[in-house]
């Protein structure tokens, strides 16, 4: 058994997001099953609270998706009002994205290497 290291998210994961009004929804999708448990215990609500914090989240709420292997995250109150409203440059969803795939998690190395194979045969596949 190999070390675990800490890595940011993006590492094991990608993520797909939208906005509607002042509500950012983000999913988080593992890149191989072996990395969602993983997912499912440090992709918290509490850490994306704090990880949003200088944006003031009213709350966030997490719906576990295990056959796809992703969490959604809905954000509530963090985007300035909305799109429209905000006087913020590109505060849309999607940049807000790369904010969550910076979320620092610890991957046993086993894991790491096992997603590692997973992007590197779907990149060879194509």
């Amino acid at each position: 058994m190999t070390e675990a290291v800490v890595v940011p998210l993006h590492a094991v994961a990608h993520a797909r997001t939208g906005d509607k009004g002042n509500r950012l929804n983000c999913a988080v999708i593992a890149h191989a099953p072996e990395a969602y448990p993983l997912l499912v215990e440090q992709v918290t609500e509490a850490r994306i609270a704090a990880l949003f914090a200088h944006r003031r989240p009213g709350r966030v709420t997490r719906y576990l998706l295990p056959h796809l292997w992703a969490i959604n995250l809905v954000i509530d109150e963090v985007l300035e009002g909305g799109v429209n409203g905000s006087l913020g440059l590109d505060g849309h969803g999607k940049t807000l994205s790369f904010l969550v795939l910076t979320l620092p998690v610890t991957v046993p190395g086993e894991v790491l290497a096992l997603v590692r194979s997973a992007i590197g045969a779907r990149a060879i596949s194509v």
